[in-house]
């Protein structure tokens, strides 16, 4: 369902995002083009998220709440208990980039969260709003609604095995 490649992702986070920022300093100051996306009530920016910041381009973080909000309507509708979705990863800098590529071998120094445009959701820890649910059955509906967004031209998508999450890219 999610066969998008990292050349599709690449190509979109060109157009849509903001040229790389070198430091966290940087995006701090960067009010044009970037817009602050901590937790809301769709989505929990997951507390251990050390590689990136929580800033996206306005497109991709309406995309987020429009995944979060989806998300829970689904559960509502299939008499799923409430959770939320997980942000594990956002806005990277250069600096951030160089520091992952140290311990992780598998981050690209090409990397489409550089760009703002980029989001990585868990799909295996979710945030239980009232009693915690199976994470298979969240996961299954969780990959309904990504196919939805994918199918109406919002997002690429790609299923990271080893990460535990999917890597979306606004379109």
């Amino acid at each position: 369902s999610f066969p998008d490649k990292e050349d599709v992702h690449i190509d979109a986070a060109l157009y849509w995002g903001v040229k790389p920022i070198e430091n966290r300093d940087s995006a701090e100051q960067m009010k044009d083009g970037l817009v602050y996306a901590g937790s809301d009530p769709f989505y929990v920016v997951d507390s251990r998220m050390k590689s990136s910041i929580p800033y996206l381009v306005p497109r991709a973080q309406e995309l987020l709440r429009e995944i979060g909000h989806a998300f829970m309507d689904s559960l509502s509708v299939k008499g799923v208990p409430m959770h939320r979705i997980i942000v594990s990863s956002m806005l990277r800098t250069e600096e951030d980039v160089r520091k992952l590529r140290n311990v992780n071998v598998n981050a690209s120094p090409q990397s489409c969260h550089r760009y703002g445009t980029t989001f990585d959701v868990c799909y295996n820890r979710y945030d239980a709003v009232n009693r915690p649910v199976r994470d298979d059955t969240l996961k299954y509906v969780l990959s309904e609604v990504l196919r939805d967004k994918r199918m109406e031209g919002r997002c690429y998508i790609k299923y990271e095995v080893k990460q535990g999450c999917f890597h979306i890219t606004c379109r």
